[in-house]
């Protein structure tokens, strides 16, 4: 379960900076607001099992990858093969925190 709380940091962490860049109305900086609220609840349960410093490097790095690819498919920001590259070296080292990381570790 912790690690579906580091997904879901990262999921709604897309929310809140899209809505960092582009919130006008008082509505939209609310939701802005309440999504890094969530983002960080998340994070914080995750710790909870996981150690700190892995929810926050997976957090991240998965964070990043997919705000970039929004980037890239939503609001058509210039790609390259080698930022794909990348992104693809980020994912790895994600999925390889995450397959030597024991659940039962702990926060710390």
């Amino acid at each position: 379960m912790a690690w579906s709380y580091v997904a879901l940091a990262a999921v709604v962490e897309i929310f809140w900076v899209v809505g960092l860049r582009y919130s006008e109305t008082a509505l939209q900086w609310t939701g802005t607001g309440a999504a890094i609220i969530f983002s960080f609840y998340f994070i914080i349960k995750a710790c909870e099992k996981l150690p700190s410093g892995t929810v926050y490097a997976v957090f991240t790095g998965s964070g990043a990858a997919a705000i970039l690819l929004v980037d890239i498919l939503v609001f058509h920001a210039g790609f390259t093969w080698i930022t794909l590259s990348f992104i693809g070296l980020i994912v790895i080292g994600v999925v390889g925190i995450k397959l030597t990381t024991d659940e039962a570790e702990g926060g710390s």
